[in-house]
């Protein structure tokens, strides 16, 4: 049986003043002594051997000439020691930080692979609130709260009961670091319609051949297109932000996986990028349409409605009462009988166990 060893990691931190003061006794020399020969006082020669001065490259040098050893040994020491400083605080700092740890989907990003896996015991926090900074790229819970605590005042939500700001920013998080992946040109607002407009004719095609074509439409007019699966708490379908003035960001979480709730949620976004301003967030969850809490919702919402059906063909889908019905219909116009479906099933033409062998799920490579 093999024994497993643990590196051996002192609690204890050595300086370069401990390797002076043993100088200072193998030569039987006083600190005054010492002082004199380097040219300090014994004030800071009493500092340097505690460890609460730095050591610099101008002592380095004296040391070499007045201990031995070379300036690099003294050097290297001084780093060392401040490095080992730097570590023990910072583990006084992240012991200090783990009650952070009860605002954020700990375990399910731990589950999705996104920060390692552990037990969530006293010891182990620690680790964890650090691999949560590194995740988020900020140097503290207080600058998380700043970049993400704080963007709930930007939120337009389709429902106040969005409430868990915590798992909401880790999947907005997610959808970034995806978008920092990938470079595209400044946003065009003319190229954006004309790609929403040829995506639109893609509705009829299964994943594995539109995504890829509607994500590089999506690129090419400064759009960044990311797929990113929900997380537990954060109640979300898409969002439609801007990462700085000139690159748009469209995330969806595939939430319902039907392609009529896929469809209507991309073009709700999209709608979102080329009406409003880009100082917001417009965070929005599959609800249907009802209890909009904005007129830009609203208006993102009809948008969408009417870019995929268009008005004038509005007043036939009451006459929609079969399955080959919807088909024609939806060949006609150019998109897919799912999403006529969900219009029909919408606007109460038909109840909502109907005709639903006519939708698709969607399971994209790499989202479940």
């Amino acid at each position: 049986m093999t024994k497993t060893t643990r590196p051996f990691t002192p609690d204890w931190v050595s300086s370069p003043g401990d390797a002076i003061a043993e100088f200072l006794e193998e030569r039987d020399w006083t600190q005054a002594q010492l002082a004199e020969r380097l040219g300090y006082t014994t004030k800071h020669i009493s500092l340097l051997i505690n460890g609460k001065a730095s050591l610099n490259e101008e002592t380095a040098l004296k040391l070499e000439r007045v201990l031995g050893s070379t300036a690099a040994f003294w050097l290297r020491y001084e780093a060392q020691y401040r490095a080992a400083l730097a570590k023990k605080e910072e583990e006084s700092r992240l012991q200090g930080w783990t009650s952070w740890l009860d605002q954020l989907p700990v375990r399910e990003l731990m589950n999705q692979g996104v920060i390692p896996k552990c037990v969530l015991i006293a010891k182990n926090k620690p680790g964890v609130v650090k691999n949560l900074l590194q995740f988020f790229g900020v140097a503290s819970p207080e600058d998380w709260q700043k970049c993400y605590g704080s963007l709930e005042v930007s939120f337009r939500r389709t429902r106040e009961e969005q409430s868990d700001v915590g798992a909401i920013s880790a999947w907005l998080r997610l959808g970034e670091i995806e978008a920092e992946k990938l470079d595209c040109p400044k946003y065009s607002k003319s190229k954006f319609e004309k790609a929403v407009q040829e995506i639109r004719t893609l509705t009829v095609l299964p994943p594995a051949e539109f995504e890829p074509r509607m994500q590089q439409l999506c690129r090419e007019s400064g759009v960044v297109l990311v797929l990113v699966p929900s997380i537990k708490g954060a109640h979300v379908s898409g969002v439609a932000r801007w990462l700085n003035p000139h690159k748009a960001l469209i995330q969806l979480s595939l939430y319902g996986k039907t392609n009529d709730r896929f469809w209507f949620n991309f073009f709700h976004e999209a709608a979102h990028i080329l009406l409003h301003n880009k100082e917001n967030i417009f965070l929005d969850e599959w609800d249907n349409g009802e209890n909009l809490e904005s007129e830009q919702e609203r208006e993102a919402d009809q948008w969408s409605r009417e870019f995929l059906i268009p008005s004038e063909y509005e007043g036939e889908l009451a006459q929609l009462k079969s399955k080959a019905d919807v088909v024609d219909f939806a060949a006609r116009i150019g998109i897919h009988s799912g999403i006529v479906v969900g219009r029909l099933q919408h606007d109460h033409l038909i109840d909502r166990s109907w005709m639903n062998g006519l939708k698709e799920s969607f399971c994209f490579q790499g989202v479940e």
